[in-house]
């Protein structure tokens, strides 16, 4: 049986649930769950919880994994429930007669996380896991068995779980003044679920979301949509509805902000760490994280205190009539960027004592291979669905007609294949738009007779080091 190392033990102690994203060597994706249930010999880690049993305690149930593995009860499955696809990192263990199992959150179907059995006569898939130790340095790590379909497969992603998530979703309440949601225009608090007519749909809470000026405020009400939608209490995505919202031209921003929204192109290099922190904030979505270090390091520039840049919502505007222009586009191009300036960036801050920031930091850059890897994954399905397109060509062809100028490097070449962008995707690669509208532009003057029409071109940049 071919294993798979996915970390050393003592690093899987912090969190009860992990996100595992593998990569075979022909593109192939599994994402996959992690149950670490706790046990007597995990120094410092307390019992879980109990959880309501469906059936007689026993005294030692666990996953037994060999000589060398300690009784750890460690389990990995899949990440979605065979059922209907529901999110299984959210699931309830339970304890029953014939062991322990994973009941999903929306219909309450149970699987055994050893053997993947459930009593409605569906099967999830389940992989055999061993704790050993590595005769090369004496510390216990977790294998896992891998995939059957595919071969050499690579780890892409290991991802807490947040326990915060795991729970019900917090009842509504009202932001309180303390953290900075009055509206700046109207002066008044909003809660984060409007009492007029409250979103049903996970579009219209988008795009609710969208048209929330206040950052604090839209963190907030994307945290609450996030809990509605991963415990099924959403009605429907929303988007099929006639009557659908449509999301804003230009998100709206609060006064303080909009004042210092500039061209991308007059945004100047990052002269100093608060720069490079206020930038960071203001194109991720670990904003928060960020903020709260430029808070720390500079009070007196807080976000929204200096230049920002509209970028990712150009390209989203460019990209907005197809999806795989979308995923090319942000995730393969912008996102990528991110993987080869976050080193330099990570060693700058270290260079300068601030190990806080950089712990931050190195937290992003992890998360941005697997944003990059879920770009590659949903570009390459699409180009298979429509079943004419190879998805290096396809690619190329995107960021010709959405993008403009060259793809620069130096590339973090060993994240972007980790990630699945191996050379051919991106060296020698440039963007042409502007150049292919206006040939578009003149064909069509030519062939109705009509007057020119004039697109103003978008200047779209990602960040420079």
């Amino acid at each position: 049986m071919e294993q798979l190392q996915i970390a050393p033990l003592h690093e899987l102690l912090s969190h009860f649930r992990y996100m595992i994203t593998l990569r075979s060597q022909e593109g192939k994706y599994h994402s996959l769950i992690l149950f670490r249930l706790s046990t007597a010999q995990d120094p410092g880690i307390k019992d879980l919880p109990t959880s309501e049993s469906c059936g007689s305690q026993t005294d030692d149930i666990s996953l037994s994994t060999g000589p060398s593995s300690n009784q750890r009860q460690i389990y990995v499955m899949e990440s979605s429930c065979p059922h209907l696809g529901a999110d299984m990192s959210h699931a309830d263990i339970e304890e029953c007669e014939t062991g322990l199992v994973a009941v999903c959150p929306w219909h309450r179907y149970d699987f055994d996380l050893k053997t993947g059995k459930s009593e409605t006569g569906l099967k999830a898939c389940t992989y055999d896991v061993e704790v050993k130790v590595d005769l090369k340095d004496g510390v216990e790590k977790v294998y896992m068995q891998t995939p059957e379909e595919g071969t050499n497969w690579r780890l892409v992603e290991l991802r807490p779980v947040s326990e915060e998530f795991a729970d019900p979703p917090p009842p509504p309440k009202t932001i309180q003044h303390s953290e900075a949601t009055v509206h700046v225009e109207t002066g008044e608090i909003e809660p984060v679920v409007p009492p007029v007519n409250p979103p049903k749909t996970l579009m219209q809470w988008a795009v609710l979301i969208l048209n929330t000026p206040n950052p604090s405020l839209k963190v907030e009400r994307t945290r609450y949509a996030v809990d509605l939608f991963r415990t099924g209490k959403l009605s429907s995505i929303g988007h099929k509805s006639a009557s659908a919202p449509r999301p804003p031209d230009v998100p709206s921003r609060d006064v303080s902000y909009t004042k210092n929204t500039v061209a991308p192109q007059k945004v100047k290099s990052r002269k100093n760490l608060a720069v490079m922190l206020h930038a960071l904030a203001n194109i991720e979505q670990w904003a928060s994280l960020l903020t709260s270090r430029l808070a720390a390091i500079s009070p007196s520039t807080p976000y929204g205190s200096m230049p920002v840049h509209a970028s990712l919502w150009e390209s989203a505007t460019v990209t907005s009539q197809s999806l795989r222009s979308r995923l090319a586009i942000i995730h393969l191009v912008h996102e990528a960027r991110g993987l080869d300036v976050n080193p330099a960036t990570i060693e700058r801050f270290r260079k300068a004592g601030d190990l806080e920031t950089v712990k931050v930091m190195e937290i992003i850059h992890a998360d941005e291979v697997t944003h990059v890897t879920s770009g590659h994954r949903w570009f390459t399905w699409i180009c298979a669905q429509e079943g004419a397109t190879e998805p290096v060509a396809a690619f190329r062809d995107e960021v010709r007609r959405g993008w403009r100028g060259d793809i620069k490097g130096p590339f973090n070449v060993d994240d972007r294949e980790k990630a699945g962008l191996t050379p051919q995707f991106y060296e020698d690669l440039k963007g042409e738009m502007g150049f292919i509208e206006k040939a578009e532009q003149e064909l069509f003057k030519s062939s109705v007779e009509l007057s020119a029409i004039d697109i103003a071109p978008v200047n779209i940049e990602y960040d420079k080091e």
